[in-house]
């Protein structure tokens, strides 16, 4: 008996992508990537996506920042603090003792970026700061792009400019140990995100592996070369079900250290996520009350909302 092929998550090239919209040929190529995404994000809730808008030297100097960042002592990156759960540093969990991370808020903005060096390297640390806001401004027009498409394919353009408006941006730099044994660990518990879109770029270190609709688990290959693209909760319940929020988690072997770094797109604190009536019939009934992302966040991080098979549909679901 031959062996099955591996399953493995869709590529999607975004490179053709002119910036000018209007030229038919684009319009063509942006319709046919657009299909691809919905088909994509309905059937996996993520894909690889192919973007050449960030050069190759750039994603480098990217994993060279996180090495630095976290070689930082303990007391210097406990500073990267917040209200807001996993937003700030969070490390030291002996349920995940391999796992290592830090946020920096509105990533695209070099003001902010900025006060984050600053925070940690006081002397200044222009390298830094350069690097992780150019790829962060990079990695927000594929963003754009996503959400764009995604909201086309539904029929939704028109909310286009408010759902864009209602959202900030999130940085998380992660770092995974080498558990030191050829024996699987587990890097990072299986969960779904709460946000709207991450984006995800990873060192050439397995580990990120992505639950299907059936329950079988993908292994996602690293490619310096590609991004990996996933909705989360929040888009999940604004499209009334329609696309898929997909579970995933994080498995280590080995001796080398796993570094990924992800953009997410997160409501703001007050902007009540809620279904557009246009998505909800019949055959589409109303499946979650409106709801306040942040709000959602906390409730997830209680013990009830860590021990619900779904957070979501506990804390909101009709």
């Amino acid at each position: 008996m031959g062996s099955e092929t591996p399953l493995q998550l869709p590529t999607i090239d975004f490179s053709k992508l002119a910036d000018d919209q209007l030229n038919p040929s684009t319009l063509q190529e942006w319709s046919s990537v657009k299909a691809q995404v919905q088909q994509a994000l309905q059937e996996y809730g993520c894909f690889e996506a192919l973007f050449n808008k960030i050069p190759l030297e750039l994603r480098k100097a990217v994993f060279g920042s996180l090495e630095e960042l976290f070689q930082l002592p303990l007391q210097t990156k406990l500073r990267n603090s917040s209200k807001k759960p996993f937003h700030g540093y969070v490390g030291q969990y002996p349920m995940v003792p391999l796992y290592e991370s830090m946020g920096v808020e509105d990533a695209p903005n070099p003001e902010k970026v900025e006060s984050f060096t600053n925070l940690l390297w006081p002397q200044g640390n222009p390298n830094f700061c350069k690097t992780i806001q150019s790829f962060s401004e990079k990695l927000s027009e594929l963003d754009h792009i996503v959400r764009r498409m995604v909201l086309e394919s539904l029929g939704m353009g028109k909310y286009l400019e408010e759902h864009i408006e209602s959202t900030n941006y999130l940085l998380r730099v992660m770092k995974y140990k080498g558990p030191q044994t050829t024996e699987t660990k587990l890097g990072l518990n299986a969960h779904t995100d709460k946000n709207i879109v991450t984006i995800l770029y990873q060192n050439e270190v397995a580990g990120l592996e992505v639950q299907t609709k059936d329950g079988g688990w993908i292994n996602v290959k690293p490619s310096p070369h590609s991004f990996t693209v996933m909705i989360g909760d929040s888009l999940y319940a604004w499209a009334n079900g329609r696309l898929h929020s997909p579970y995933h988690r994080v498995m280590m072997s080995g001796n080398e250290t796993r570094y990924s770094v992800g953009l997410f797109s997160i409501p703001k604190e007050g902007y009540i996520i809620k279904a557009p009536e246009e998505l909800v019939d019949e055959e589409h009934p109303l499946l979650f009350k409106p709801f306040d992302h942040v709000q959602f966040l906390g409730f997830y991080y209680t013990e009830a909302g860590q021990k619900a098979e779904s957070a979501l549909k506990t804390y909101c679901g009709v």
